[in-house]
């Protein structure tokens, strides 16, 4: 009798701390499915440079339902993720960090609610150990995307879910060189279940986001699901043109009747220079991620390039 298969997808780099961890507590989640389920457990490296890929290469030698992709570089956490959950084989896949932060007693929910119906069933981080100032920074990032996007913004949405086969299919027709994952679950529509869960404080190792991955996450998301930035700056542009001319009328005005007396001086004009080129700078900027989001999509560089796999 042909089973179906859960595949567990993980995206690590420098996790040689956790990776054992990780492997054995998922496995024993999966051992209570086993007899209507096969597995598969795919890691995707991203150029690790801690032994992580050695451990797995252990991990694979006892266990042969577990694989590995090693990516020539560090390809970041938006590209290296999404390319794996590509390269899975199963009927449904679950994607989940491999520190432990995604707990995997979670697994079993997520497949009951598979069961019942659900084309994607998500993880939503109702509270977190982690730093409370970054996880109050994070929330209010959900909060702002989802009150400027054009479509639906899940909120307290990592990635870590459950995705049927059928979703994973219309991603690799998508063909995009850089996409946002999270905003992709509510775009295209699927039936989905939301799982609410508490995020453990990671153990071991240190956490391998940074000021410019989290920018990065944040920029992705607005020049994907909104044009309100864009739309924003041409309003305020015209609004500051307007109440310009009315100043300087007044001034001229104010000049004419008291032309003796009145004395305009050179503050206004530097004042107003200033910030003038602020907000010019400000919305160039914003004009610029809208452009570099088009040259990237022009480019159409692959999202990974492999530098070998092991297990296929």
């Amino acid at each position: 009798m042909h089973h179906k298969v859960i595949s567990i997808m993980s995206n690590c780099y420098n996790e040689t701390d956790n990776v054992e961890n990780f492997y054995r507590e998922v496995r024993t989640v999966l051992e209570q499915f086993l007899s209507r389920y096969d597995y598969e457990i795919l890691f995707i490296d991203n150029a690790s440079t801690d032994g992580t890929v050695e451990k797995i290469k252990a991990i694979i030698a006892e266990d042969p339902s577990v694989r590995l992709i090693v990516n020539a570089r560090n390809f970041g956490q938006i590209r290296s993720p999404y390319y794996g959950l590509l390269q899975t084989r199963g009927d449904a896949v679950i994607s989940m960090a491999s520190d432990l932060q995604d707990p995997p007693a979670m697994i079993k929910e997520f497949i009951v609610k598979w069961e019942e119906g659900y084309k994607n069933v998500i993880g939503i981080k109702i509270h977190s150990k982690e730093n409370k100032l970054m996880f109050l920074i994070r929330k209010a990032f959900y909060h702002l995307i989802a009150s400027i996007s054009e479509t639906e913004q899940i909120k307290n949405f990592t990635g870590f879910g459950l995705y049927d086969r059928q979703f994973i299919e219309v991603l690799r027709s998508l063909d995009d060189p850089y996409p946002y994952f999270r905003g992709l679950i509510a775009e295209l529509g699927f039936n989905r279940a939301e799982v609410p869960y508490l995020q453990p404080k990671r153990e071991k190792g240190r956490s391998k986001n940074n000021l410019y991955t989290l920018y990065d996450f944040a920029m992705l998301g607005f020049v994907n699901h909104s044009k309100l930035p864009l739309r924003i700056a041409s309003f305020i542009g015209f609004s500051v043109s307007s109440m310009s001319m009315v100043i300087a009328f007044g001034y001229l005005a104010y000049k004419l009747l008291y032309w003796k007396t009145f004395q305009v001086g050179i503050a206004p004009l530097v004042i107003g220079s200033f910030f003038f080129g602020g907000v010019q700078l400000f919305f160039l900027g914003i004009i610029g991620e809208y452009i570099g989001a088009i040259h990237t999509q022009v480019k159409k560089r692959p999202l990974v390039i492999e530098k070998e796999r092991i297990n296929f």
